[in-house]
């Protein structure tokens, strides 16, 4: 009858344990513990703060009249004065995409109303493209005396496209995220071993995870808009206990 007690108690005492270990694990980064192969399951969480590599400026602007010819001069002209002042700011004709200019006639559309301000609607645009992002950056602000000149920038399309900062050199930094991922994985599995009285042993099984670029402004996305930028990764580790 003694035998059969002690025998009772050996699985609720294996019971308490794997809740004590489960009770702290929450918190610890320390997904799954597993007695019966003696495995743990971690997740490493790693961010690098970055700075972006590349940049496209997106230069639209536009002009209207009642003459074609006399719309088409005047975007030709705000054009020229563009590739002016970009070539002043330092770039050089390899960085600087003319596209062609639009010159729209309201009234020749089938839906069109004959009640315009202006019969003809022009547009056009000229890109940045450059790894010279500080430069970039600099520019961007000193487009009054352009403003002035008369250059109607289309605030529409520069809302939408405008500088947009990109992150080109991805692969470059990646293994400094997944090293700190992985480094932060195994100091959490180690700490866990110990306090479980075994050994950390070797790595059974690993997913890297996504690796998400956001802005460095806090938001969850990468809107193009910011210079910085953060890198951000959850991976997951399993290690076997010795």
């Amino acid at each position: 009858m003694e035998s059969t007690i002690r025998i009772g108690w050996i699985p609720a005492l294996i019971v308490g344990a794997a809740l004590a270990f489960a009770g702290w694990s929450v918190g610890q980064g320390v997904e799954r513990f597993r007695v019966a192969d003696r495995a743990v399951t971690v997740k490493g969480l790693a961010e690098l703060e970055v700075k972006s590599d590349f940049g496209i400026w997106t230069l639209a602007f536009r002009r209207g009249g009642d003459e074609f010819g006399g719309v088409q001069r005047l975007l030709s002209e705000d054009r020229d004065r563009l590739v002016a002042f970009l070539r002043e700011q330092g770039f050089e004709a390899g960085e600087i995409e003319i596209q062609p200019l639009q010159v729209q006639d309201l009234l020749a559309r089938e839906w069109a109303s004959r009640d315009v301000g202006l019969r003809f609607n022009g547009q056009g645009r000229v890109l940045v493209k450059s790894p010279r992002v500080d430069v970039l950056a600099q520019a961007v602000n000193r487009l009054d005396p352009l403003i002035q000149a008369g250059i109607q920038f289309d605030s529409e399309q520069q809302s939408q496209s405008g500088l947009r900062y990109q992150l080109r050199g991805f692969n470059e930094v990646k293994p400094r995220l997944l090293e700190e991922a992985t480094r932060n994985a195994r100091a959490q599995a180690t700490k866990f071993a110990g306090d479980a009285g075994a050994t950390l042993g070797r790595l059974k099984n690993a997913n890297q995870g996504v690796i998400r670029v956001v802005d460095d402004d806090g938001g969850d996305v990468d809107s193009g808009r910011t210079l910085g930028k953060r890198l951000r990764v959850v991976s997951t580790f399993e290690y076997a206990l010795e």
